[in-house]
């Protein structure tokens, strides 16, 4: 029978009885301790115990054994892992193996015939220490080995990163072959760890090198083991790993490690492209406004509001209500809290913000204490097509929601906005930033603000999604204008940060997300390409397609008139500037809600011009209003001539700037 074959007999033996291989870890501690007494006496006499020393010796035997034995087992000593054995389970020996020894001595002094060696004391110690430790660290070498051997046939692999992070990669590839990599060497680009040996390991040279280091020692992968890095410098790295024609993977970052996301290898995502760092949350602060309280989340169906429901539920929530009109997404929602969050009671609401009644009745019910209002009409080139049910939704959405809040007692409302209310050119800009305004100016004693930010990695119909459909087709891969730019964050990041700036709000505040650099599109679509296996332009062609109704190339975070001002978390800032009267805004709601009723989207877009007017119109929209396809300029005459209070001067362009 082979070494390989043996060793693999009796770990299926071991796995079929647990208990046998506690024991026989239990009896090889007990020899060791009998072990290191004999030769403490042995060493103590020069390697011959006299008859007289004998007695003590078998005293201090069944002493030693019985406290050892005893104490290991009470302090969950002789329970470990022996192949995982660390520094840290050696420092936890060393303790125990001094607790047990003072223990035993005192035992010793009171029951051991007179005249007990006192040398013994300390020899003892010293050669427990080393004994039950050395097995220990024998018992990892041997598997390791055992493994390394058994797993010989991995693919060859280079780590990029000799720091802690290559380093426990490295081990966790040799205790784990079933992963099937065989680690040949680190690459870091630190210059004083060149040449550094890394448990056995060489470090072979910057990234830099990589295409040669690879090509001469075979590799096929390369895992990226730099948590740390930035999206510039993962970026620089996928690079170097296309350069050399390798494939590549990566391990989680400490956000998604304080997340509790899968530690696991995985592949590299476009998120770490982005380099958004770990956010420091103000745990006490979330607790005090969530634990123990009813919280409704509007939207909970959606990317951000599911996401929303997920981080509440992690604060120990009295109860989780999750209101939507898609009742299959709601239903996945609660299954995967009810596996992840057993604890947090979630309760699925199918109904629309748009429906007072059903509002009414969710919060006469239930009560709750915050809402987080996530529920909008977000897809900018629909919504320029559909602009009433964009006024409806958005912000006579937000009224409902907002007046059922008030008349329960809710004490605090948040509002999810976007920075496409900032100096909007399209219909959902201007109504988010409507709704701002409308909440901003409700003088109550619940308190509401809104938190605004820009584009979430990975949320239902935005550009990531579809870039990974296009690719996966073949491409092409369709980007607007080879200019646009957006700013980005994880859906994580944002419902996090949306959590604490809710703990800041003292009424009518509009905080804004730090949202780092705006991204290019046309780079994002070649990362995400690269990320693929593929190369941009070769194997999947990139089309610019041109702007859509109501785009705009670079989005803005703050209104010309509003000033930043800090807050104590440095990733959150709050922007104040002018605002209307509360009666006028309501006013102007029940207005909308008229014109609605009238289906007159004429008149709807100057009201919306009116409280918002930033707002710019595309094309698309004014060609809408008219009876019949017009220049842009003679449509908005005719609309001056059909409306009272008509605009006086009149700008073409990409946008359209009214004024009165």
């Amino acid at each position: 029978m082979s070494t390989r074959e043996l060793i693999t007999g009796g770990r299926q033996w071991l796995g079929r009885t647990p208990s046998a291989g506690r024991w026989l870890a239990r009896l090889a501690q007990a020899l060791a301790f009998a072990a290191s007494g004999v030769v403490a006496f042995l060493l103590r006499f020069d390697l011959r115990i006299p008859e007289s020393a004998q007695e003590h010796l078998l005293a201090g035997l069944w002493i030693w054994l019985t406290v050892k034995c005893g104490l290991f087992a009470v302090a969950g000593l002789d329970r470990g892992w022996w192949r995982y054995v660390s520094v840290h389970d050696l420092a936890g020996l060393l303790f125990g193996n001094l607790a047990a020894s003072i223990v035993a001595a005192g035992a010793l002094l009171a029951v051991a015939p007179p005249g007990f060696p006192r040398s013994i004391y300390f020899l003892d110690f010293i050669l427990s220490c080393v004994a039950t430790a050395g097995l220990r660290v024998m018992a990892r070498l041997a598997t390791e080995a055992a493994r390394q051997h058994a797993g010989s046939l991995g693919r060859r692999t280079l780590i990029y990163g000799a720091g802690a992070a290559g380093q426990a990669l490295l081990r966790e590839t040799r205790l784990n072959p079933s992963l099937g990599y065989e680690p040949v060497g680190f690459i870091d680009d630190d210059p004083s760890k060149a040449g550094a040996r890394i448990q056995g390991l060489a470090v072979l040279g910057p990234g830099t090198g990589l295409a040669g280091i690879a090509r001469r020692r075979g590799v096929e992968t390369v895992l990226i083991a730099s948590p740390s890095a930035t999206g510039a410098q993962m970026k620089e790295i996928l690079s170097r790993c296309h350069e050399a024609g390798v494939t590549f993977k990566t391990v989680p970052s400490l956000a998604e490690a304080l997340a509790g996301r899968p530690t696991q290898i995985r592949e590299v995502a476009v998120e770490d492209l982005l380099g958004r760092s770990a956010i420091e949350l103000d745990q006490h602060a979330i607790c005090a406004k969530l634990t123990g309280q009813t919280v409704l989340v509007t939207g909970a169906a959606g990317s951000i509001g599911s996401e929303l429901c997920r981080q509440i539920a992690a604060f120990g929530p009295a109860l989780i209500l999750g209101l939507d009109t898609a009742e299959t997404g709601l239903f996945h929602l609660e299954r995967e809290l009810r596996e992840r969050f057993p604890s947090a009671a979630f309760c699925p609401v199918v109904g629309s913000i748009r429906d007072r009644r059903r509002l009414a009745e969710v919060f006469r019910t239930h009560r709750p204490h915050v809402v987080y209002h996530a529920a909008a009409y977000k897809h900018v080139p629909m919504m320029e097509s559909h602009l009433i049910e964009a006024v409806e939704n958005n912000i006579l959405g937000t009224r409902n929601v907002a007046l059922a809040a008030i008349d329960s007692g809710v004490s605090d409302f948040v509002m999810i906005s976007t920075d496409k209310a900032v100096n909007p050119t399209n219909i959902m800009g201007a109504t988010k930033r409507v709704a701002e305004l409308l909440i901003r100016t409700l003088d109550t004693p619940t308190t509401f603000i809104s938190v605004r930010f820009g584009n979430v990695l990975g949320s239902n119909g935005s550009v990531v999604p579809l870039f990974r459909e296009q690719i996966a087709r073949g491409g092409p891969v369709t980007v607007t204008h080879p200019e646009m730019r957006r700013y980005f964050m994880t859906i994580p990041e944002a419902a996090q940060l949306v959590l604490q700036a809710s703990t800041m709000g003292k009424g009518g505040e509009i905080f804004v997300l730090d949202m780092g650099e705006p991204v290019k599109i046309a780079d994002l679509a070649r990362n995400m390409i690269l990320l693929s296996g593929l190369r941009p332009g070769q194997d999947i062609r990139i089309e610019f397609t041109g702007l859509r109704p109501g785009e705009k190339l670079f989005e803005e975070l703050r209104l010309n008139d509003e000033d930043a001002l800090p807050t104590y978390h440095p990733k959150i800032r709050i922007f104040a500037g002018a605002e209307p009267g509360s009666g006028h805004m309501m006013a102007a709601a029940e207005t909308m809600e008229r014109l609605i009723a009238q289906r007159d989207a004429a008149r709807l877009v100057l009201a919306l011009k009116e409280i918002a007017p930033e707002y710019n119109p595309s094309a698309h929209v004014l060609r809408q209003i008219v009876d019949e396809p017009v220049e842009i300029g003679e449509s908005l005459t005719r609309l001056a001539e059909a409306v009272d209070a008509a605009p006086r001067r009149i700008r073409s362009g990409s946008g359209v700037t009214i004024v009165k």
